[in-house]
């Protein structure tokens, strides 16, 4: 190839342009995901709602986001990801996401309710809460689509910037992701109201925003769509990047990818670390109203510190691991922050404030170290043909954890809260809560230095020096 002619890659704006156009997709869904979580008190008196949901309820709902994604979806995608390319593979998913989405909007709406559908569901099938029912497969849909745009868009960063700001742009991209969580913390309890009794439409007002934002990125995703499609024809190279037949995908790459021990901690840090702040977030607000004695409007303001902590922190830890790297080191201080941070909010004083919005504090500064260290070190290990195979088994392995511990929190808090504000019940449940996540930060503490020392034995991987090439 004429090496005068300039890629599209090579240039600065062209990069961002893209990140740009990949980032809103991953806004939207986070904004969807995360649209009930500084409203989960409200599911502690189902009696109030015309949902009619409980904390059990919601917390079913909430595992449906990884159930397609741990029964082999993901890695069916995944697999699909290398053989069909970002482009073909990205789209459909993204469809997937938005279609998945738009059927929460619909069950949890007063439009299902009473509505052929929902007497089918509710006489012939014998479904006790049809809207629970329908919302979750929607969620499953939501969330198998949501994971593999999640990977598309992650390898796409990985081919724009590889050699350049790559740590900085997942950084970034993981970013504004997350200020879609911080914007659902917001927003959502403002648009739901703050009323004795909650009906269909108020609770219904943030899954309609989040898919409208959700339309907004499948555009901008047809952009990044023409953008790659171009690159490709200026490198002549396929999205598959299947270009021999020694580089194509077999299903023994699985294996291969599956007994890299590198791959594995990585793999484990992600879930135990991951299930200590997702899974937390699903249930903020009932733990941490409870234990600082807060109202819901400072409680809303406390959680969307994690997400707006990250929004700074984690491109900045970008910067250094690609600057001076140390990745492992990082990971294992992040680490310990989400762990003491879930001590802080399980052990300090109860109604002390001052502890409440420190742990959040520390629990945001963690959030945004592991993700900015362990994202760019896959791509070390594993060969860029296998990338999406690759994410997509960690995100299956992630959602291993995020399918059971939304669960097991919800049966915490319908076991214990028994009487509607109870305070004593509730704090009980919050602190039997925290315990969980007190013992998968000990685990993720653990599997970080054990990278740490996997790292010191094996340099060649390069794992701790920087990621841009000078």
């Amino acid at each position: 190839m004429n090496k005068a002619i300039k890629l599209l890659r090579d240039s600065k704006s062209a990069r961002w342009i893209v990140l740009a156009c990949l980032v809103v997709p991953m806004f939207a869904s986070y904004f969807f995901d995360d649209m009930f979580s500084t409203l989960s008190h409200i599911f502690k008196t189902p009696e109030l709602l015309d949902l009619g949901w409980d904390s059990a309820n919601y917390g079913f709902y909430a595992g449906g986001y990884s159930f397609l994604c741990v029964w082999g979806g993901l890695i069916v995608c995944g697999m699909l990801l290398d053989k069909w390319g970002v482009r073909i593979t990205g789209s459909i998913f993204v469809g997937m996401m938005v279609g998945g989405a738009a059927i929460v909007a619909y069950a949890i709406s007063s439009s299902f309710n009473g509505s052929g559908l929902c007497n089918w569901m509710h006489n012939s099938l014998h479904i006790a809460k049809p809207s629970l029912w329908l919302a979750y497969v929607g969620c499953m849909l939501f969330g198998l689509g949501s994971e593999i745009a999640g990977v598309a868009v992650t390898r796409s960063i990985a081919k724009w910037f590889k050699g350049k700001e790559m740590a900085f742009a997942m950084g970034a991209q993981l970013a504004i992701a997350r200020l879609g969580t911080a914007t659902a913390f917001v927003l959502s309890p403002a648009l739901v109201g703050d009323d004795n009794i909650y009906s269909f439409a108020e609770t219904n007002r943030p899954a309609l925003v989040g898919l409208a934002i959700m339309v907004i990125g499948i555009i901008l995703w047809s952009v990044f769509i023409t953008m790659d499609s171009r690159y490709d024809k200026q490198t002549g190279e396929k999205d598959t990047k299947e270009t021999a037949e020694d580089d194509k995908f077999k299903f023994s790459d699985i294996f291969k990818i599956l007994t890299n021990k590198h791959y594995i901690l990585i793999s484990l840090l992600c879930v135990f670390f991951y299930c200590c702040i997702i899974s937390f977030k699903k249930f903020a607000t009932s733990i941490i109203i409870p234990r600082f004695g807060l109202d819901l409007e400072t409680a809303k303001w406390m959680v969307s510190m994690i997400p707006f902590c990250t929004v700074i922190g984690t491109p900045l830890f970008g910067i250094l691991v690609d600057k001076i790297g140390k990745a492992t080191t990082w990971m294992i201080l992040g680490s310990c922050l989400v762990l003491a941070a879930h001590l802080i909010i399980a052990f300090a004083p109860e109604g002390s404030q001052f502890s409440g919005y420190a742990a959040i504090g520390i629990l945001g500064i963690g959030y945004s170290l592991v993700p900015a260290a362990m994202w760019p070190s896959v791509p070390k290990i594993i060969p860029e043909k296998n990338l999406g195979t690759a994410y997509s088994l960690i995100y299956w392995i992630q959602n291993m954890g995020m399918l059971l511990v939304p669960i097991f929190v919800g049966m915490v808090f319908k076991k214990y809260v028994i009487e509607a504000g109870n305070k004593a019940q509730e704090i009980t449940a919050a602190v039997t809560a925290e315990y969980i996540f007190i013992g998968l930060g000990i685990v993720a503490v653990c599997v970080s230095l054990l990278l740490k020392a996997s790292s010191k034995k094996n340099p060649q991987l390069q794992l701790d020096l920087p990621n841009k090439k000078k």
